[in-house]
C-alpha cells in the first residue's frame, strides 16, 4: 500500500524546515502524531523518535528510524509494527513563493492485508492530509 499526499505552503523553507524538525514544537501543531519522546529533539540522521497515531479508537505506538534528512530537501523514516514495514519520504521543494511538501508513505509485509481492516488506506490518507495541513496552518503563522 501507498499513501501519497502534497501540499502547498506559503512559507520559506527554512521556516517549514524548522516547523518539521523540531519534535519539542510538534505538540503545538501536530493533531495526527501523539507523544512523541527522543533523546535528540530534532530530526536528524540515524535518530530515533516514538509517537502513537490514534487510526481509530486505540493508539498504536511505534518508534521510527531517521534514516536520511538533508536540509530543506528531504526526511525519510522507517519502522515496524505488528509485521507490517512502514518507510515515510517527505519531498522539500522550493517554488517561487511556495514550499511543497510531499508526502509518500509506503507499508509492506505479509499481515498488511489481514490488518485492512485497522489501517484501512483511506484513513491513512486522511491522517497524512490531516498532518500536512497542521504543517502549514504552523508554518503559515
Amino acid at each position: 500500500m501507498v499513501i501519497e499526499e502534497s501540499i502547498f505552503i506559503n512559507a520559506s523553507v527554512e521556516k517549514v524546515w524548522q516547523t518539521f524538525t523540531d519534535l519539542t514544537c510538534w505538540v503545538n501543531w501536530n493533531s495526527v502524531l501523539k507523544d512523541i519522546a527522543a533523546e535528540n529533539p530534532s530530526i536528524q540522521k540515524g535518530n530515533t523518535f516514538t509517537c502513537s497515531i490514534r487510526p481509530f479508537v486505540f493508539p498504536v505506538k511505534f518508534e521510527s528510524l531517521i534514516e536520511e534528512a538533508v536540509p530543506y530537501e528531504r526526511v525519510v523514516w522507517s519502522g515496524s509494527k505488528y509485521g507490517i514495514f512502514a518507510r515515510h519520504v517527505f519531498i522539500f521543494q522550493r517554488t517561487e513563493d511556495l514550499v511543497q511538501v510531499s508526502s509518500t508513505e509506503t507499508f509492506k509485509g505479509i499481515t498488511i492485508e489481514n490488518l485492512k481492516f485497522v489501517f484501512p488506506g483511506w484513513r491513512i490518507r486522511e491522517l497524512t492530509q490531516s498532518f500536512l495541513k497542521d504543517l502549514k496552518k504552523a508554518s503559515e503563522a
